[in-house]
């Protein structure tokens, strides 16, 4: 039956109800069922499920992106293995974190066995991630992740790091993710930048934009660093109160990126209206608005962006927005990724 782009969406296994396989894609979206170091709520392993169920209920029509149901994105099946993998360490990390949190030292046999586990599931899994993202990219698709706690896109920027000799980061986020090895996790969510500016050398810049609770040891290598650029939630809104537009604001952003550029976006990076069930939910933030506007001038900036991922949504039992809002990010990065490549 011919794909009506007018029509009901009608659920087929792929995100947004598109009717592309991986191999006729231009965009090939993999899901990372995987919440294992989340330090606060956990819930995002659910998060590319609730995504891909929501998803075909959004309507086609992009302005910024003409008959962007062309644009052709697939979707790799969701691996419940890994979801399964998840939850049976989950309970091993939430009893590292209790025993923690009550005063136990890190080095305890408990803490020391559970964390062995832990980080070698961590490895496996960054290794899958890395496996699929080269196969894809390598076939020229463009590769988002879809998570899932932010640790899991490290594979995917490895991947890339392989193909392009020089790539920067813009990092959306509440939080820096400059800890190393938090709680004893050497892959734990709030390590990932810290981890790909340690272990990726190809990633010679990163923009973080609009993040606004962190440690002082974070921040601290933020503003030193050379590698790393921070727009801090709190200098963002200083700006704007003396009357700075956000137009401007995206280009100061935009002008610290490199020609090739990797999107990470937490949905935490926007307003907690838009993610309320997310793991480390934080006030201020980044409109939905804000974010997509940020997004197209890149795209139109004469920038590609080479990769993406989509991380830290967690649904909500009783309703699908935190999906839905989701699903329409994910849509964004999918075709403004597509539109700066051409």
């Amino acid at each position: 039956m011919e794909f009506n782009p007018n029509g009901v969406g009608q659920p087929n296994g792929n995100y947004f109800a598109l009717p592309y396989s991986p191999e006729e894609a231009n965009v090939v979206l993999l899901s990372v069922p995987w919440d294992v170091t989340t330090s606060y709520a956990p819930g995002t392993a659910d998060g590319p499920q609730a995504i891909l169920n929501a998803s075909p209920q959004l309507d086609l029509h992009d302005p910024f992106v003409k008959d962007a149901w062309k644009v052709g994105i697939g979707t790799l099946p969701i691996d419940e293995g890994w979801r399964d993998k998840s939850a049976e360490l989950r309970e091993l990390a939430e009893d590292v974190i209790e025993r923690l949190e009550n005063g136990e030292p890190e080095d305890s046999p408990a803490i020391v066995k559970h964390l062995k586990t832990i980080n070698s599931a961590s490895e496996s899994l960054n290794d899958y991630v890395y496996a699929e993202a080269k196969n894809w990219t390598e076939k020229g698709k463009i590769v988002g992740v879809v998570g899932g706690e932010h640790s899991v896109p490290f594979g995917l920027i490895k991947a890339l790091s392989e193909k392009h000799e020089s790539l920067g980061i813009l990092h959306i986020d509440a939080h820096c993710d400059l800890r190393v090895a938090y709680e004893g996790f050497n892959y734990s969510h709030a390590s990932i930048m810290y981890n790909v500016l340690d272990k990726i050398p190809a990633v010679d810049r990163l923009v973080q934009v609009a993040v606004r609770d962190f440690s002082e040891e974070e921040i601290s290598l933020a503003m030193s660093h050379p590698k790393i650029v921070p727009f801090t939630d709190f200098e963002l809104c200083e700006e704007k109160f003396q009357g700075m537009s956000w137009h401007d604001q995206c280009e100061q952003i935009i002008e610290q990126l490199p020609k090739k550029v990797y999107i990470s976006f937490d949905i935490d990076g926007l307003t907690p209206d838009c993610c309320p069930n997310t793991g480390t939910p934080v006030p201020g933030g980044l409109t939905f608005q804000e974010a997509i506007y940020l997004l197209k001038l890149i795209a139109e900036s004469g920038r590609k962006i080479v990769g993406f991922d989509l991380v830290e949504v967690a649904p909500d039992d009783k309703g699908e927005w935190d999906a839905n809002v989701g699903a329409r990010m994910l849509y964004k990065l999918c075709n403004l990724a597509y539109k700066s490549n051409q």
